[in-house]
């Protein structure tokens, strides 16, 4: 039976807006927008190759491109997610640093992200100006988030399963049970609820073990010093998971909205989407934007991804779908 509190066909509540360095990021006057978090990876080995920029200039002309397309954050990356040849510490910080450095004076509007588990990485590059740091490795170093919570600036929490850094899901198993789903507030009902109904679907022990893990790590970053309004969640879609586990979370997005936190989704050209479509890399745009709609819908605020005006566009439908932002031109039938 329907809830009979919540009205046919109504809108998702969005997770927590994002503010970083004191900014909302996608409002613009009354209109807000998801946002869009362009990947820029100064590496020759990431698994998307028009990702890859080691050159300084194209890389530079990447991130203002970026910007112009649309883009509120950039997100650089020294290290290859999965396995591959060995970087050391100091030559992420050579590979990354000096380009935050580069990117801040070229474009100063343009949010930085470093995306790193290392605190002596994350610690040079918000020296260099970085505005977030992406520990896309769910902790694995714990000084990470006390070196963003020193500075003040951003940081993302993830989900990897107890993965550790650059390595693959292999047979990854999570606890089937019913869970109390959480339930993003409705900014506009008197009461705000906190918490769903009990799920009985035994693929939610996945939902609950993800929600348990974000909770945890956005709690201490704020007691760390982060502001709480600039703790992105990120289920890491897979990262420690399979593509059933990942296609299960992407249909969870309210729970994950509910949170209480910005929720950013790192959806773009990944192996779920490409194992759900049998295509390579290079061929899972469509399916990338079908997954970044859904999640758009279902409340996610940040979307990390190597397509930018495609994304942009898809996002800027949804908002409007979600009657959060106007259409950029309405005449047919005014004019």
């Amino acid at each position: 039976m329907d809830d009979p509190e919540v009205p046919a066909g109504s809108v998702p509540a969005a997770s927590a807006p994002l503010v970083l360095r004191g900014r909302e990021v996608g409002r613009a006057g009354r209109a807000v927008r998801p946002v869009v978090m362009a990947v820029l990876n100064r590496t020759t080995d990431s698994f998307y190759a028009p990702a890859r920029l080691p050159d300084d200039a194209a890389a530079l002309a990447a991130a203002e491109l970026a910007w112009a397309d649309g883009a509120e954050i950039l997100d650089v990356g020294g290290v290859r997610a999965g396995n591959g040849a060995p970087v050391d510490e100091a030559e992420e910080i050579r590979r990354v640093v000096p380009f935050v450095a580069a990117v801040r004076r070229a474009v100063p509007d343009l949010l930085v992200s470093v995306d790193t588990w290392r605190a002596g990485v994350a610690r040079a590059a918000i020296d260099a100006g970085a505005d977030l740091i992406n520990d896309t490795w769910a902790g694995h170093d714990p000084g990470l988030v006390e070196v963003a919570g020193a500075a003040g600036v951003g940081v993302v929490c993830s989900h990897t399963g107890g993965a550790v850094p650059r390595t693959d899901p292999y047979r990854v198993e999570y606890r089937p049970s019913p869970v109390a789903l959480p339930q993003a507030p409705d900014p506009r009902a008197e009461t705000r609820v906190s918490t769903g109904p009990t799920s009985e679907d035994g693929r939610d022990g996945l939902v609950a073990d993800v929600v348990a893990t974000l909770r945890a790590a956005a709690e201490r970053a704020v007691a760390c010093g982060v502001p709480r309004e600039s703790v992105l969640v990120d289920p890491t879609h897979d990262f420690g998971k399979n593509t059933w586990h990942s296609l299960h979370l992407l249909r969870r997005t309210e729970a994950l909205a509910g949170l209480g936190f910005p929720l950013l989704m790192a959806l773009s050209r990944k192996d779920f989407v490409g194992e759900t479509l049998d295509l390579p890399p290079e061929e899972r745009l469509e399916g990338t934007l079908a997954a970044t709609a859904v999640a758009a819908w279902l409340g996610a605020r940040v979307f990390r991804a190597h397509d930018v005006t495609a994304t942009r566009r898809v996002l800027d439908l949804v908002a409007a779908l979600r009657d959060e932002a106007p259409p950029a031109a309405a005449l047919r039938g005014l004019a």
